[in-house]
């Protein structure tokens, strides 16, 4: 690359965060200088003392006061900074060249916002960012001159997918879905679904609430959302196919017929390595695909009925305003009572659509109203619980 980045990564103790950092350690012309983290504040530390960035924030609740700034300082390298704050004060550094946002769910959107607001490139992969505030993000991002790059393994697909031909030359865009670990499953076993089950996914390995998402395919959904705002589709340019061996990542089919698909290993760093040296390809960790040996490569539609959350996902993208910001703090409120055993599987795609279907829909939603349409739809849940 032709010069050294600076990548501020929020959420570097996730999935997303720890892939980034293996990108990081093994490809040159790039560096951490800003990492932040949740509640995992002894695996924060460790990548302090590996990584040396010049700030390191603890966002979590519990990373307050009286936390310790001497047991982040790896010998005043790195300062400590603390809460919400201090994720917008490293999304907006004058020193960060790339912002890579994935803090799951919408506790990422404040920073992803003042990142954009601020001018940088974003690393996106928080895809809540673009379901709640897809409206925002993008008008923000004209104004600013913010490149978004997508990391979802997905979207990456697409956006290098649409190298091949001009904008306006796109017809569809198809997203790939493994199927998660339920897709052979017979129906009237859904209901009984047990926490340990629904985190057993078959070919990727995630935290806990994307990791549900897949199986309820909530997560494709909320793709389809991102989808939309990310590439400027209508819903019905959107399509999804299920694809159990997780090597095609997406399609693109231009005005020709001509469908474009990028494929590779099942592996997050490439999508991240790619938003972090676009528009040039290097040789990193990621492997690649071995011809030598036989695969299979097999495609078949979505069952609506077994899956009702991309029913969903498509009524979503075609409403568009609070709409998103409702569904996806219905979800991740849904899936947090799953996950205690409060809800059954079946009943999180359920619960999400009777909510959506009593909000006060905004059309134009500020952000103060998207705040305000994701606690109210938290709180409906609750409820609906306790029914």
């Amino acid at each position: 690359m032709a010069s050294n980045k600076r990548i501020a990564i929020l959420g570097s103790t996730g999935s997303i965060g720890k892939s980034a950092l293996n990108v990081v350690k093994n490809l040159s012309g790039v560096e951490a200088w800003a990492i932040s983290g949740m509640s995992q504040t002894e695996l924060l530390k460790q990548q302090v003392r590996e990584f040396s960035p010049r700030f390191v924030v603890a966002a979590g609740e519990d990373a307050q006061p009286p936390i310790d700034p001497a047991e982040f300082s790896n010998d005043g390298a790195t300062e400590l900074l603390t809460g919400p704050q201090g994720l917008i004060q490293i999304a907006c550094a004058p020193e960060v060249d790339i912002v890579l946002a994935a803090i799951v769910g919408f506790a990422g959107l404040e920073s992803a916002l003042a990142a954009v607001k601020c001018g940088k490139q974003l690393a996106l992969a928080n895809k809540e960012t673009l379901v709640v505030a897809g409206h925002l993000i993008t008008s923000l991002a004209k104004e600013s001159g913010t490149q978004i790059l997508p990391v979802d393994s997905e979207h990456s697909a697409i956006f290098q997918a649409m190298l091949s031909g001009q904008r306006k030359e796109v017809s569809k865009v198809i997203l790939t879905a493994s199927g998660g670990p339920f897709l052979s499953a017979p129906k009237e076993s859904l209901s009984a679904v047990t926490v340990e089950q629904a985190l057993d996914h078959p070919t990727w390995q995630m935290g806990k609430k994307i990791s549900i998402d897949s199986a309820t395919m909530m997560n494709k959904a909320l793709e389809i959302i991102e989808a939309k705002w990310l590439f400027g589709l209508t819903a019905d340019q959107i399509e999804v196919v299920i694809h159990p061996q997780s090597l095609v990542h997406s399609m693109v089919t231009f005005a020709d017929q001509s469908t474009i698909a990028q494929i590779s290993p099942p592996d997050m760093r490439l999508p991240i390595q790619y938003a972090f040296t676009w528009p040039e390809r290097v040789p990193g960790p990621a492997p690649a695909m071995d011809w030598s040996e036989a695969c299979q490569l097999d495609f078949m539609p979505p069952d609506f009925d077994r899956f009702p959350a991309l029913r969903l996902g498509f009524e979503v993208a075609e409403q568009g305003g609070s709409a998103g910001a409702v569904v996806n703090a219905a979800n991740e409120a849904a899936v947090d009572a799953f996950l205690k055993s409060e809800l059954s599987f079946t009943d999180i795609v359920t619960a999400c659509r009777e909510v959506l279907e009593h909000h006060n829909f905004e059309a134009h939603p500020s952000f103060e109203q998207l705040v305000a349409a994701d606690r109210w739809a938290r709180e409906e849940i609750s409820r609906w619980i306790a029914a």
